[in-house]
């Protein structure tokens, strides 16, 4: 039997081809991450730099851009400007110094807010090369980007070194005005190695999970501790923004097989991924993971429906009201909201469901990090009336339906015993004890 294979036709042999698509007063939406397609954004660059009344003006929507670039920062002017969705550390100087524009989001809301900035938008994506079915996939990412498939125009980088994964991140060739060819590897981004103040967490949090919880968890050190705590649990599920390293781990031992969700069965579920070479090869093919939009994936409501869900979330300060400050330090902008307040509020309303928020009790510097009150400039990324749990090196403070005088109390429990008697005094002082 003869198999036919379609092959896509009209690719540009270079990225400048994405220049016939950039109309006058385009926007751009960029993957985050490892879906940049960075050779197209080098051509889409250097044609504004080198003749300004050419192109523009263009804007670029991405969330945490890896690549740093002279339109990042400002120097393009209004010719080129980055609309950040979350900050990263590329972008987080030059919004300190205004090159660029941040628009404060729930992640799952970026679809729907990015539709609504923007008209005739071109989506610009790095994806695999074209299976014998003629699909791009967009590999690492699906995040607000897969939602604009059939939606608006893309131009596509392919390159080797993209894993091809599945789920909601295909497009036809019929579906894009144009593709291209680069060589480009994929950013690494390795795990940090968890120390001991981090195991310490880790080991109040995986205590607390049940065996067939369904799983939220970001990157750092923190969760990669609770991933390698998990060894010795059953059927868990994962259904997360991040799929990173310590996901490999727990879907190859058969700790995590998804037999117990009630969306997406034997599924780990992403919406984009984030790690080292040994991540993108886990990923390549293996029809166990999904990654799906983000509007989806990290929708509240969407979470909901998995028992036993379990939301795991770094914070930088809390105060004693429980509020957390995920986002900003010493009331200066870091990043951005992200999921946590997603999957925070989808945990709250999941049967059985917990939401962790972790934090080391001190900065590196020996402050508490547990305060009476945000700082001026602090941005409450998890509100009080939604945060469940909080967890320190020295213990887990529940604080989900608790009065504001239980909450000080739990707070001030798992704070740095050597800040605790000061702690008790500014609360006084505003009169929560």
């Amino acid at each position: 039997m003869e198999h036919h294979h379609p092959t896509p036709v009209g690719a540009p042999d270079d990225p400048s081809g994405v220049l016939d698509h950039v109309a006058a007063t385009s926007d751009l939406i960029v993957p985050l991450a490892n879906g940049e397609p960075t050779a197209v954004l080098d051509a889409i660059e250097s044609a504004i730099a080198d003749d300004p009344a050419r192109l523009g003006p263009v804007r670029a929507h991405q969330m945490h851009a890896l690549h740093d670039r002279p339109y990042l920062a400002g120097e393009l002017g209004d010719r080129m400007r980055h609309v950040s969705y979350f900050l990263s550390h590329v972008t987080r100087p030059h919004f300190a110094s205004g090159g660029l524009d941040l628009v404060p989001a729930h992640f799952s809301e970026v679809f729907d807010l990015m539709r609504g900035r923007t008209d005739d938008p071109l989506v610009v994506a790095a994806a695999t090369p074209p299976d014998r079915h003629g699909y791009f996939s967009l590999g690492v990412s699906a995040d607000y980007t897969a939602s604009f498939i059939g939606r608006a125009r893309f131009f596509l980088e392919v390159t080797d070194a993209m894993p091809r994964t599945f789920g909601r991140n295909q497009v036809h060739v019929s579906q894009v005005v144009g593709w291209c060819r680069s060589d480009r590897p994929l950013v690494e981004v390795p795990p940090a190695a968890p120390g001991p103040t981090d195991r310490a967490i880790a080991a109040l949090v995986a205590e607390r999970i049940p065996d067939g919880a369904t799983i939220q968890t970001g990157i750092g050190a923190i969760p990669n501790a609770i991933m390698a705590d998990l060894a010795d649990h059953r059927d868990l599920g994962i259904h997360t923004e991040l799929l990173s390293d310590g996901v490999v781990d727990l879907l190859e031992s058969g700790v995590v097989n998804g037999v117990r969700k009630r969306l997406n069965r034997t599924k780990t579920v992403g919406t984009f991924a984030l790690g080292t070479d040994r991540l993108h090869r886990f990923l390549h093919e293996n029809t166990a993971i999904e990654l799906h939009a983000v509007r989806y994936v990290n929708d509240p409501r969407i979470i909901a429906n998995e028992d036993d869900f379990v939301s795991i979330n770094a914070t930088l300060s809390v105060d004693l009201l429980g509020q957390c400050a995920s986002e900003t330090i010493a009331g200066r902008y870091h990043s951005s909201s992200g999921g946590q307040n997603d999957f925070a509020r989808g945990a709250m309303y999941s049967d059985g469901g917990q939401g962790f928020v972790v934090l080391h009790s001190t900065t590196s510097g020996g402050a508490t990090r547990i305060v009476p009150q945000l700082a001026p400039g602090d941005v409450a990324t998890t509100p009080k009336n939604t945060v469940d749990k909080v967890v320190t090196e020295h213990g887990v403070a529940e604080l989900r339906g608790r009065s504001i005088r239980e909450r000080t109390r739990a707070l001030i429990a798992i704070a740095d015993p050597a800040h605790r008697d000061e702690l008790e005094r500014d609360a006084r002082r505003i009169g929560y004890l």
